[in-house]
């Protein structure tokens, strides 16, 4: 199939060579024509080129046993080289060379590439020839000796050059080596050129002395030498024929003969066979219930994939050892437990099959690693363990986890991808103490997975801290199942403002959890574990339909309320939601919000994880009318291009940069960078984590639209809200007249500021 799929590419690079040679020999016949001397052509001529082209190219001999022909189109060449100069053979190659690929095929491109291969390889010999030894057609009026060996290399250079051009052609075509291509085709072909140089040389020195006649005379006597070596070459043809054919007889008989011997030698041996399976068969009869066992025996020890030792052997070995531990002190022993960091992307980019020949490669690879007496098994899925028996310390262990990253960091050859993988091991001791397998694989389970929160390819030995860890982890996860039947869930809303005239413009939706038994709970410490098991999904749907029920109440509260909004943020496990559209539109509906003041945020690393994904989710959630606004703008990468395709509104700056913007020049530059950016791209802004008269006057300075942040007010329930919100808030008396004079007294610095 490999073979099959190269052919294309095969044909492609032929054609592509033999457009270059055509352009080669295009170009070497326009410079010649330039840069050699015009030919003075008369009647010889005329009568030399209508020769050749009718009967030279068709008078060819097959050499025996050798894949070339013999023709005397190149003696003809050659003569005309000699009589009358650079250009004229030059001109005759190219004819000579359409002229025979014409008969041989009816593509353009053969033709034209058969006529510049003649040109080009008759330009290179007229170049060499007319560099060592002058004019070429004053050739023959030098020396013998001089004479003799320009002609020879007129012969060498038209026989390599030409040779040379079919046999890179060929090697291209047929995807053999270029030399072992020449040497089988072209080889044998030199005779063809050095007689035709000779024959050329002589005519040329007689044709002043008795003219064309030498031509005329001579034409039938190579005709007459020319059929004689054929009728030659088929009696040759024939004899060898007559020679095959005894051959193959002989052979067939000799086969014949072999293969009688061979039928009764079978016939023998199959009577013996006969006699030992009847005595076989009595023995099998015995010894089949034990192979049976023995085979039961190792499938349900061993896995089927890796034909490595399985979970249960694995535990076997465990029980043997931690009882060898409580019975001494000074034995100890280790289990490893290994899982390929990023699996799922080989299956899912490669395939399952790939997969499972990376697990068989990887079950290879762990085995040369570890001693004769430790265990390497396969647990499940791209989990594998490894049993270190008998070890001096746990620095043993560890040694044997960074060997193992070692080996991992050549990449394994899969059906002709390469595929680098790396693995997060975690690492149990028996100094830990243990009385069951169970514990022991639990823990350097645990292990495991604190190596992989570590950034993977790592390794972490067990510790008891990791245990109450993840007790509590469970624990958490269990209870943040049930917040939502409970209701445990608060939304909290923090005021956004805008900063030229500290008006109320809307709120952003943030989630507390109120714990029955904890308390109040940091959004940092459930909201990771929420998107790790998924449950951020409902939670995020949750926290969109009670926002949009609360922003509902309170635009109906007042007329001045009714342009406020609302916004959401959504996680990128939401985003990846096929319904997503659908559940926002339906809440939309159930609520009796105006899509136009809802806001949903998203956070700058989440739209980027899938740029181009994004781009189509935020195209069919800005055709629902909502706002669209990326949180914690400048922490992340983004490509101005995507942002430029982002259907966004607004963009947040994050608190990192605000928090900072009066102590460093360089965070006002990048806030006055993101209020450009956006202004140019029609976006507004807010900033994130106002909290000092100093920023808000700084962020009015930078023509910033929106604030948030504690100077305003923190996030607050609904009630507390409901409160105050028919009110004039109470930063528009006490904050904003202190901020512009302060704005005032230090705007020189700030300009400053801002222009450095």
């Amino acid at each position: 199939m490999e073979a099959i799929a190269q052919l294309p590419n095969r044909s492609r690079a032929f054609d592509a060579y033999r457009w270059l040679i055509v352009i080669a020999g295009g170009f070497a016949f326009l410079a010649s024509s330039r840069w050699l001397a015009a030919p003075q052509f008369d009647w010889r001529f005329i009568i030399l080129a209508s020769v050749m082209m009718l009967v030279s190219s068709r008078f060819s001999v097959q050499i025996p046993r050798v894949n070339t022909n013999i023709t005397i189109s190149d003696a003809f060449i050659f003569l005309v080289l000699l009589l009358y100069g650079g250009v004229a053979g030059i001109l005759l190659a190219g004819m000579e060379g359409l002229f025979s690929g014409l008969r041989i095929s009816k593509r353009p491109l053969t033709v034209a590439f058969n006529s510049a291969m003649m040109l080009a390889s008759t330009s290179l010999t007229v170049m060499v020839v007319r560099l060592f030894f002058g004019s070429i057609d004053n050739l023959r009026f030098q020396d013998l000796s001089h004479f003799g060996v320009a002609v020879g290399t007129m012969a060498l250079v038209q026989y390599f050059s030409n040779t040379g051009i079919s046999a890179i052609g060929l090697a291209c075509k047929q995807g053999e080596s270029i030399w072992r291509t020449w040497q089988t085709h072209y080889l044998w072909t030199s005779i063809t050129y050095l007689s035709g140089a000779l024959l050329a040389a002589l005519t040329a020195n007689s044709i002043e002395r008795v003219g064309l006649t030498i031509v005329l005379v001579g034409a039938p006597v190579i005709g007459i030498v020319y059929f004689t070596y054929h009728k030659y070459l088929n009696e040759i043809k024939t004899t060898s024929a007559t020679a095959e054919q005894a051959e193959r007889e002989r052979a067939e008989a000799e086969r014949a003969r072999a293969e009688a011997e061979r039928e009764r030698a079978e016939q023998a041996e199959r009577h013996v066979e006969e006699l030992n399976r009847h005595i076989a068969e009595q023995e099998r009869i015995s010894s089949q219930l034990q192979e049976s066992k023995d085979h039961f025996r190792h499938a349900a020890f061993h896995d089927a994939l890796t034909n490595l030792p399985n979970r249960a052997l694995l535990t076997e070995n465990l029980k043997f050892v931690i009882e060898r531990a409580k019975n001494h002190e000074d034995y100890q022993f280790a289990v490893l437990f290994l899982d390929l960091d990023r699996f799922k992307n080989v299956n899912d980019s490669l395939g399952h099959s790939i997969g499972d020949q990376l697990l068989i490669a990887m079950a290879r690879r762990l085995e040369s690693c570890i001693r004769d007496v430790d265990m390497v098994a396969r647990l499940g899925g791209d989990e594998f363990a490894i049993l270190l028996d008998g070890i001096a310390s746990g620095g043993d262990a560890t040694n044997m986890a960074r060997r193992i990253q070692e080996k991992l960091a050549s990449p394994f050859n899969l059906s002709g991808h390469e595929v680098f993988t790396t693995t997060s091991i975690g690492i149990a001791l028996s100094s830990t103490g243990y009385d069951h397998p169970e514990n022991m694989l639990r823990d350097a389970d645990t292990a495991m997975y604190r190596a992989k929160a570590q950034g993977k390819a790592c390794y972490e030995v067990f510790d008891k801290g990791m245990h109450t860890h993840a007790v509590y982890v469970l624990q958490m996860e269990n209870d943040l199942r049930r917040a939502l039947e409970r209701e445990e869930f608060r939304v909290y809303y923090q005021p956004i403002v805008t900063l030229d005239n500290g008006h109320l413009a809307g709120f952003e939706a943030l989630i507390r959890w109120q714990h029955p038994d904890r308390g109040f709970i940091n959004p940092s410490d459930f909201i990771p574990l929420a998107e790790d098991t998924g449950l951020i999904v409902p939670i995020g749907q949750w926290i969109l339909k009670r926002a949009c029920q609360q922003l509902a109440k309170w635009q109906w509260q007042s007329h001045a309320n009714r342009n406020l909004f609302m916004s959401v943020n959504l996680s990128s496990k939401q985003i990846s939601q096929p319904d997503l559209v659908d559940v926002i539109r339906e809440t939309l509906e159930e609520t009796n919000v105006d899509a136009k003041h809802l806001k949903l945020e998203i956070t700058e690393s989440a739209v980027m994880d899938n740029a181009e994904m994004a781009v189509r989710l935020l195209k069919r959630l800005k055709a629902l009318g909502v706002s669209l606004s990326i949180d914690d703008f400048g922490t992340g990468y983004s490509s101005l291009g995507y942002l430029h395709r982002f259907p966004v509104d607004t963009l947040k700056i994050d608190r990192s940069f605000v928090g900072r913007i009066g102590e460093q020049s360089e965070n006002a530059e990048i806030v006055r960078t993101i209020v450009s950016l956006a202004e140019n791209m029609g976006m507004d802004v807010v900033a994130e984590g106002v909290e000092t008269l100093n920023q808000l006057s700084h962020l009015r300075g930078l023509k910033c639209q929106y604030g948030q942040g504690y100077l305003f007010s923190r996030p607050v329930d609904a009630d507390s809200v409901t409160a105050w919100i028919s009110r004039k808030p109470h930063w528009q008396a006490d904050l904003f007249p202190a901020a512009k004079e302060l704005f005032v007294t230090a705007k020189p610095p700030v300009m400053q500021l801002v222009s450095a």
